[in-house]
C-alpha cells in the first residue's frame, strides 16, 4: 500500500515494485495529486479523487497570520484573551488517554471512522517525538487538545477533541496557531488539516480553509495487480471519469489518509 505517493515516473515505480519481489502482490496506489497515466499501466480505480486542505508553512509567522481569514483571526484572539492554558508533550503510550478514547467515542457520535488506538499508539511509537499533543487548559481542567503527526518536512492534523467549554473559548483555534507555531520552528513546510468535505461538514471545512490553507486534489485510489499486467486497461478506460473529481469526499477516510475532525 502507497498511501499520498509522489507518482512522478508511474512506469518506473512499478517496475521498481516488481524488481522489489512484489510480482504477485496486489498493490494499492493513492497518488498525492491526480495520475491519468496509471489506467493505461493496468491500474483500475477504486475511489475516485478527495480534496484535502493543505497549509503552506514556508513563510513567516507575521504572514501566516495575516493570511488567516478574519472570522478565524477574530476567533484566535478570543481564544487569546481567555486565559487558557496550553501545554505541548509527547504522545503517552497508554490506549486510556482521554484525548483517545475521546476521539472513539466522537466517532461512534458523529459516524466516521479514524485510525484504531492501536495504530495511531505504533506511529507514536516507532517515530519518537513526532506525534505532539497540545492540550487547552482552563485552570487545571482540559477543554481541547489536538494531535498533530510530524513526517519528514510536512505534518498531518490527525484527532482533535474538545469540551463545551473549549469551544466557548475557541481553544481549537488557539491550538491550532500554537501547532503552527511549533512546526514552522521545526522547519516545517506544510501541515495537512486533512480532508474537506463541504457536502456533510460544512463548518469544519471552514475551520481548515479559514487557516489559508490551499485546496488540493488528490489522485484517487487504484489497485494494481502485476499477474494480470496491462490486461485490466481497458477496465480502467471504461471508468476513468470516477478518477476526474466532481463532488466533496464523505466522512469516510480515502486514499490512506487519516480521516481528521
Amino acid at each position: 500500500m502507497l498511501p499520498r505517493v509522489q507518482l512522478r515516473k508511474p512506469q518506473r515505480l512499478l517496475e521498481i515494485l516488481q524488481e522489489e519481489g512484489l510480482t504477485r502482490t496486489p498493490i494499492l496506489l493513492s497518488p498525492d495529486h491526480p495520475e491519468p497515466n496509471l489506467g493505461p499501466l493496468g491500474a483500475v480505480p477504486l475511489v475516485g479523487p478527495a480534496r484535502a486542505a493543505i497549509l503552506k508553512l514556508d513563510r513567516d509567522l507575521t504572514q501566516l497570520r495575516a493570511q488567516l481569514h478574519q472570522k478565524w483571526r477574530n476567533r484566535l484572539v478570543h481564544s487569546e484573551s481567555q486565559a487558557l492554558r496550553v501545554t505541548q508533550q509527547n504522545l503517552a503510550q497508554d490506549p486510556t488517554h482521554w484525548v483517545l478514547t475521546s476521539d472513539q467515542i466522537q466517532q461512534r457520535q458523529r459516524r466516521y471512522q479514524n485510525w484504531p488506538i492501536a495504530l495511531t499508539l505504533a506511529y507514536a511509537r516507532e517515530n519518537p517525538g513526532q506525534a505532539k499533543l497540545f492540550t487547552a487548559y482552563d485552570g487545571n481542567d482540559p477543554v481541547a487538545a489536538i494531535l498533530v503527526l510530524r513526517h519528514g518536512g510536512g505534518a498531518t492534523y490527525h484527532i482533535a477533541v474538545s469540551s463545551p467549554r473549549g469551544r466557548q473559548t475557541s481553544a481549537h483555534n488557539l491550538l491550532i496557531w500554537n501547532a503552527i507555531e511549533w512546526l514552522h520552528e521545526q522547519g516545517c513546510v506544510q501541515l495537512d488539516l486533512g480532508l474537506v468535505n463541504t457536502e456533510d461538514a460544512p463548518g469544519l471545512a471552514r475551520f481548515k480553509l479559514g487557516t489559508g490553507a490551499d485546496l488540493q486534489t488528490l489522485g484517487g485510489t487504484w489497485i494494481w495487480w502485476p499477474p494480470l499486467g496491462r490486461t485490466l486497461g481497458p477496465l480502467a478506460a471504461l471508468d476513468r471519469r470516477l478518477m476526474t473529481f466532481r463532488h466533496s469526499p464523505r466522512k469516510t477516510g480515502q486514499q490512506g489518509h487519516p480521516q481528521v475532525i
